[in-house]
């Protein structure tokens, strides 16, 4: 399971019957320890209404019991893609706590004061705020913000990192932080109340 940790996945297909360990245990271990918003697919002989209600309750998106239909499977696949894939914020601005990012003008602002960044800097901080409280992989960083992965190392996300950590001033901020994931990427979590609408992220017109 620690290849889980190491590399990204579209969508984790799961039997309840394993080799070394039950699906099930499987399940509670992305969703509890990983935390991804990936979708599960459980393909499995057990088709008790308990064993369904079990998976589902506990992280499964859907269920299939063998044997199955190839176009019925492929079609469940391509509706969990659907609808798990992250579509295009069309967020203007985002609010969260003191925090403001505003995709246009491109520029960042705490407590209404602006934070001096570079573009990737910019860039970067989106993507983290649009993505809150989600491990992101160094490999799928560079992908979306730099746009490529061949010829650039890891180390340039680690460096970015350190220095909006620095400009944000994260570390000063109880309700928020930016977690190393080892030997996988980072997560930016909010720890504040996010249920008053002016935590919210917020879209303007």
């Amino acid at each position: 399971m620690d290849e889980a940790i190491e590399q990204n996945f579209d969508i984790v297909i799961l039997d309840w019957m394993l080799p070394d360990i039950n699906g099930d245990k499987v399940l509670e271990w992305v969703r509890e320890k990983v935390n991804w918003d990936i979708p599960v697919l459980f393909i499995t002989m057990r088709d008790s209404e308990r064993d369904i209600v079990y998976a589902l309750e506990h992280g499964a998106d859907d269920y299939m019991t063998k044997p199955v239909k190839q176009m019925e499977m492929l079609a469940r696949i391509n509706a969990l893609s659907r609808r798990k894939t992250p579509k295009p914020t069309k967020d203007k601005i985002i609010i969260i706590d003191d925090y403001t990012i505003d995709i246009e003008s491109r520029s960042v602002m705490r407590n209404n004061k602006a934070i001096q960044l570079t573009q990737k800097e910019f860039e970067l901080i989106a993507f983290l705020f649009t993505n809150l409280n989600t491990v992101l992989s160094r490999k799928f960083i560079l992908e979306n913000v730099w746009g490529h992965t061949s010829d650039l190392h890891t180390r340039t996300v680690d460096t970015h990192i350190s220095r909006i950590r620095n400009k944000l001033e994260l570390g000063k901020n109880e309700h928020w932080r930016l977690s190393a994931i080892y030997h996988h990427g980072y997560r930016l979590e909010y720890l504040g109340n996010l249920t008053t609408s002016d935590d919210k992220i917020n879209s303007s017109s």
